[in-house]
């Protein structure tokens, strides 16, 4: 009963879920613990960060993006581009090692990143930048 309550609560959300005095479960948000950047040559950036209590592995992406974009921006460029991502658990935390293309102007491919927008929408939602 309680593992179907489980699976209940997480394909539909916490929010609809109680206690068992009845009271709404509410999950932490997620905390950003830190990112480091290395830029590799060129215009090729790696990214190293970590988060704890993801409601998502979706989150850590977003997180690089938001790093990604805030770099760009910072070196006078305003696009980026995913690389790609590798990502690992260790003791609860989530890491990521992702890599970007940073660029004057819109490059190629599909995930590409419009650095100004991005950023403001990171902004929006509360995920820490570079």
């Amino acid at each position: 009963m309680i593992r179907a309550l489980l699976i209940f609560c997480l394909g539909f959300g916490l929010g609809a879920c109680g206690d068992a005095t009845g009271n709404k479960v509410s999950r932490a948000a997620p905390e950003y613990l830190g990112v480091g950047t290395s830029l590799l040559e060129g215009d090729l950036v790696q990214f190293h960060l970590s988060m704890d209590r993801l409601r998502s592995p979706d989150e850590l992406n977003d997180y690089a993006d938001c790093a990604a974009a805030q770099y760009a921006l910072i070196r006078g460029y305003g696009f980026a581009r995913h690389l790609r991502t590798k990502t690992k658990q260790e003791a609860g935390i989530w890491e990521a090692d992702a890599v970007y293309t940073i660029s004057p102007a819109l490059p190629r491919g599909l995930r590409t990143i419009d650095a100004e927008v991005v950023v403001a929408n990171c902004e929006a939602n509360g995920i820490p930048t570079v």
